[in-house]
């Protein structure tokens, strides 16, 4: 069979009976699957993986069958076509890989426990039972579940529970759904019900290692977030109940399976006297983002892998219009600005990044489709463009008929631009696919060449890039309306400056609200304009400023010593935005400075120089009735000025520690992982770092864990670095699904660099083997690359990497982190004498 071939045009299911026993002990299942659908050829392919089949049966009778596990299938010889039902009988092992039906680990009161949950996207329902494993083959099921019971156990699924018989817990027929959507979870759990306005059951569930106040604000989320979409899309959610669990091992954030949803802990659970505003920002966002796939992905769902991004960006906006219209204090597009648009427009500008649309077949080339910055945060912003376009109005008018045209169905890109293009009249698809089509962004070049205000676009690039003439339908968004909405062409003259200018009266800008993927040149007439009147600009302008000048560096079209004399106009903002790029661009900096050196002393001044009067006003320890802005202001100044070695703010921050020394844990929870960090680089000891491991191995408080495991790779004690990497293959103390943040943060620190690069070398092997199946693999290549900077590093990571550059799932992410370092390594050698000098001249 051609491996192009989708099972899905041999056999088109309709039904399915799926029987499980599950014997956790015995690390084993057996079950049988029962397939009616409609054979369209006599040979037919069923996906199955790492099974054991004993029979398949068709309409009653043995029928031959062989494996092929090049597709991860066995093909049928049915010897008909037209209505047939399969039954197939098989085993298969309960594995530890984050996929198909697996154990997470847990410790109650020190006892270890575990519960079973699953994770089928992309193609892993073929591990838990014979099927046609694509989105396209939806289907009803009816699910039915035996596993080694013990009292004090729940079982719950998609649909609820109808009766147990003998054991097996039976429940209700699911509504036409995809394989990769089925879940369920048993294991001791406790939970917290309440019902929408409409009437659905909304639930939260965890182990019992949590406290039950954890569950409330996920609870509360949950409910209204649900609420606001069946008003939104016009549409009634499709289910009897909603149900969201914590899994303790979860590879991904969070999965939005129909009706029973799963998070990692840190993203679902939170403790609501000791947790930062920007924690409660984030799991609101990921529970809003799993409910729109409700709707958008779960009942429409995309017909094939490539239209991935159909799902995830969709549901990436729409997190945000949920948690804005439920909580509009927390002015949540902010985060969006600060996260998903830097996100998109740093990977975007790399050669060779994938399109937005990607034609996709084998299955290791799925789970690499999962790029963060591409299919999601870059995505969102082409639907955020949108959304400015058409306006909510006809987003939602064209939402309603998109689900009642295919609900319980699929569907492509192309069928929600009509159905957004039908509602606005407007052309959306043409505008959509200069940019879904094709990799890339432009920088739009606004310059007054002899006196006219003229614009070009051109593709920008951040290391060497092959200009292929790419042109983007872009949305200008400028506050002169000279310029056209849509900017198609390769230039275009606006008019005569001096008049423009007088007309306006204001600066000349382009991407007002930084809604649109590009950035800007202004030239030096254009920006001195703006920079004068920097004070009188909002946040957001502010923060696509800098943003863009630092882009610029990077794509070497401006110098970044000239970026330097800048900063400190901008340390007295009190917005969130601002101090989140101004610290950004300070910190990549860093760069250019050798550890130790004169140069890292003088960067170091200059972080003092730009935080010292927000220290001075924030303080270490939260205000009783400060705003938003404040306390998520108040990381970054710390953080800042522990950075320049202040002598004050570490002894501030050390009072802090001492204050809580018996239970870290209550330290403010905004700032702990930087104290924590501070205590652990200028008073620690053995003692206070196994103190803090221990907390890390028996604490179930997840935003706890996250900041021991920020801190503890900071340490500066190489032998107490060369225990964390003993640790890194120890799941008991650090779990597989953690092991990339704790692998970053000894990578990132210059005591611990060699040590966590040998690891993963002389370890390689043991890292595939333990997360290789798992979408978040390719990022340990994609961290490693963000870090390092130096000619000798990039020697070695394409001696490292270039061997594996054929192997499935990771050819294109070693191409683009090679030329990220490269790009860096370039950069640094360039630039570093003139960065150290405006750096000096800077805190003089």
């Amino acid at each position: 069979m051609a491996k192009s071939t989708h099972f899905y045009e041999l056999f088109q299911p309709t039904h399915y009976n799926v029987y499980l026993d599950i014997n956790r002990a015995a690390k084993s299942i057996s079950g049988t699957s029962t397939i009616t659908g409609d054979a369209k050829a006599i040979n037919i392919a069923i996906h199955q993986k790492f099974m054991t089949i004993s029979t398949v049966k068709a309409d009653g009778q043995d029928v031959p069958f062989t494996f092929d596990d090049e597709t991860e299938g066995i093909h049928i010889d049915l010897g008909k076509t037209g209505e047939t039902t399969l039954t197939i009988a098989f085993t298969a092992p309960l594995t530890d890989s984050m996929m198909g039906i697996y154990p997470s680990y847990y410790d109650v009161d020190g006892e270890k426990k575990l519960i079973i949950g699953t994770q089928f996207e992309t193609t892993a329902a073929r591990q838990a039972f014979p099927c046609v494993d694509e989105p396209e083959a939806k289907a009803t099921f009816d699910l039915a579940i035996k596993f080694d019971e013990h009292d004090g156990e729940t079982i719950i699924s998609n649909m609820p529970e109808t009766k147990t018989e003998n054991g097996v817990h039976i429940f209700d027929t699911t509504v036409r759904m995809s394989t990769y959507l089925i879940a369920f979870a048993f294991g001791e759990m406790q939970s917290k019900l309440t019902t929408t306005k409409s009437g659905v059951q909304v639930g939260v569930f965890a182990t019992k290692a949590h406290q039950a106040k954890e569950l409330d604000f996920a609870l509360d989320i949950a409910k209204r977030s649900i609420e606001f979409y069946e008003d939104f899309y016009q549409t009634p959610y499709p289910l009897p109940h909603s149900w969201q669990m914590a899994l303790p091992d979860f590879s991904a954030g969070a999965m939005e399976n129909w009706g029973l949803v799963t998070y990692r802990e840190a993203y679902l659970l939170l403790d609501p006297d000791n947790t930062s505003f920007e924690t409660k920002q984030r799991v609101a966002t990921v529970i809003a983002h799993e409910l729109a796939h409700q709707w958008f992905g779960d009942l429409v769902t995309m017909k094939w892998w490539d239209d991935l991004w159909l799902n995830e960006s969709f549901a990436n906006m729409m997190e945000y219009v949920a948690i804005n219209a439920i909580e509009p204090d927390w002015h949540i597009w902010e985060v969006f600005q600060t996260s998903e648009a830097p996100m998109a427009l740093q990977r975007d500008a790399t050669d060779g990044v994938q399109s937005v649309h990607v034609q996709v077949e084998d299955p290791a080339e799925i789970d690499a489709l999962f790029d963060g910055a591409i299919v999601y945060a870059k995505g969102a912003r082409m639907l955020v463009m949108v959304r400015a376009l058409i306006g909510d109005d006809a987003l939602r008018q064209g939402l309603k008929a998109y689900f009642a045209a295919h609900h319980y169905g699929n569907a492509t890109g192309a069928d929600l631009w009509a159905a957004l293009g039908d509602a606005s009249g407007m052309n959306v698809g043409a505008i959509m696919n200069s940019w879904l089509e094709q990799p890339g962004y432009p920088v739009v070049s606004a310059a007054v060449v002899a006196g006219k205000l003229t614009i070009t676009q051109q593709q920008f690039f951040v290391g060497a890039g092959k200009d292929a003439g790419r042109q983007w339908q872009v949305p200008l968004n400028s506050n002169y309306s000279a310029a056209p909405a849509i900017f198609a062409d390769q230039s275009a003259t606006l008019g005569d400056y001096a008049d423009l200018r007088k007309a306006s009266g204001e600066p000349f800008r382009l991407n007002v609200g930084n809604n649109s993927h590009f950035i800007v040149k202004y030239d030096d007439t254009l920006l001195q304009d703006i920079l004068a009147n920097l004070d009188s600009l909002d946040a957001i302008t502010q923060l696509q400023l800098l943003q863009d000048l630092r882009l610029l560096a990077e794509g070497r079209q401006i110098s970044y010593a000239a970026i330097v004399p800048l900063l400190d106009r901008f340390a007295a903002s009190h917005s969130t935005v601002v101090n989140d790029v101004l610290y950004g661009v300070a910190s990549n900096l860093k760069k250019f400075v050798t550890p130790g050196s004169t140069e890292e002393k003088q960067l170091q001044a200059l972080f003092d120089k730009l935080s010292a009067s927000q220290v001075a006003r924030l303080g270490w320890t939260p205000k009783a009735g400060e705003s938003n802005d404040d306390q998520l202001t108040r990381p970054y100044v710390l953080n800042a000025t522990l950075y320049a070695q202040n002598t004050e703010s570490i002894a501030a921050a050390h009072a802090v520690f001492v204050a809580h020394q018996d239970n870290p844990a209550t330290l403010p929870a905004a700032t702990r992982n930087f104290i924590l960090a501070n205590e652990l680089k200028h008073f620690g000891s053995d003692q206070l770092f196994d103190q803090l491991l221990n907390d890390y191995r028996s604490s179930s408080d997840a935003s706890y864990k996250a900041d021991l495991a920020s801190a503890l790779p900071t340490t500066q004690d190489t032998k107490q670095i060369a225990k964390l990497i003993t640790l890194f293959e120890d799941a008991d103390t650090i779990k597989p699904q953690d092991l990339r943040a704790w692998y970053r943060g000894v990578l990132g620190n210059d005591k611990g660099q060699q040590a966590a690069w040998d690891w993963i070398r002389n370890d390689w092997q043991w890292l595939e083997d333990t997360v290789g199946g798992d979408m978040e693999f390719t990022t340990y290549i994609t961290v490693t690359a963000g870090i390092f900077h130096t000619p000798v590093r990039l020697a070695e990571f394409k001696a490292f990497f270039t061997p594996k550059i054929n192997t499935p799932g990771l050819t294109r992410e070693i191409k683009m982190d090679t030329k990220v370092i490269e790009s860096r390594v370039d950069l640094v050698e360039a630039e570093k004498d003139a960065v150290h000098a405006a750096v000096a001249t800077t805190v003089k």
